[in-house]
């Protein structure tokens, strides 16, 4: 069974669905309101978790209502919360969001999210150590992200980081990192005046790149690979992305080829979307090989 260790962000996504976007100083009438777990790092770890990984979730949430959800919800995922850390007096990270028209608007309070230090990445380091797979996120402070990048690269951990919200990394730290899963606009601030041929070539082997309806593309030995996604009627498109690390980390954990890696958390991705909420429509194992026959 693949360890997977994921250190991010834990939120509570506050979900309105709407028949259309409401225009600037307009008010309008939405159809549901849905509160739920979320946070890229918690959905990565509980997609990871459905999917038969052994997973430790590190961060930070507070000590409100909002915090025993994120909790619950990892607990009833199977995911290790021992290094989920409640602070006390703090609110925990929100993430409100519309829906409508097949698309997805998010804005993100990052609140507890943003107490992530290098102390707590040091008092979770026996789990973060013996990790077949480090996930990491931009929804904690930057300056613990490279404390983690370093720290793994230095005891041979392998490390995959999803770059959203995009900021700029500097280079001698994407260098250290195993795996990295930028989409287009992410990838071109990361790798400033560089063309896709560009990045995927000078960074074979390490640059999964999302490309949302013509799938993911990645370069290996020489040349440039384009795995094609799967056509699904989407419900809510939100955590989709997060379905695909947790997916990916889970396959290429356990010797999966990159490109049956990325098939696999194709597959997954494709799954969530169709149903309400990032972690609702996360799918289990069996389903995903289901719809990779």
């Amino acid at each position: 069974m693949a360890k997977i260790v994921v250190i991010g962000s834990c939120n509570i996504d506050i979900t309105v669905e709407c028949d259309r976007w409401a225009k600037p100083g307009e008010t309008i009438f939405g159809n549901r309101l849905t509160v739920s777990p979320g946070g890229k790092g918690a959905n990565q770890a509980v997609a990871a978790a459905r999917l038969g990984a052994d997973v430790t979730m590190v961060g930070c949430i507070g000590d409100d209502v909002y915090g025993q959800l994120v909790l619950k919800a990892l607990k009833e995922n199977n995911v290790n919360s021992d290094y989920v850390k409640v602070l006390p007096g703090e609110n925990s990270g929100t993430a409100h969001i519309t829906v409508a028209e097949d698309d997805n608007s998010i804005i993100v309070i990052k609140a507890a999210n943003d107490l992530v230090s290098p102390a707590l990445i040091d008092e979770a380091w026996e789990a973060i150590s013996q990790a077949d797979m480090v996930l990491l996120q931009h929804e904690i402070p930057a300056a613990t992200n490279a404390y983690v990048i370093e720290k793994c690269f230095a005891a041979g951990v392998k490390v995959m980081l999803n770059p959203a919200p995009v900021a700029p990394v500097p280079a001698e730290l994407l260098e250290k990192v195993t795996y990295l899963t930028p989409n287009e606009h992410e990838a071109a601030i990361l790798f400033d005046g560089q063309g896709k041929a560009d990045i995927l070539g000078r960074n074979q082997g390490k640059v999964i790149m999302t490309l949302g309806s013509k799938g993911v593309a990645y370069a290996e030995k020489g040349q440039v690979y384009n795995v094609p996604g799967f056509k699904v009627q989407p419900v809510d498109t939100t955590g989709a992305g997060d379905t695909f690390n947790g997916a990916f980390a889970v396959a290429r954990a356990n010797g999966k080829s990159m490109y049956d890696s990325i098939s696999f958390a194709n597959a997954a991705a494709a799954l969530s979307v169709q149903k309400l909420g990032a972690q609702g429509g996360m799918p289990y194992l069996n389903e995903v090989e289901e719809m990779l026959k």
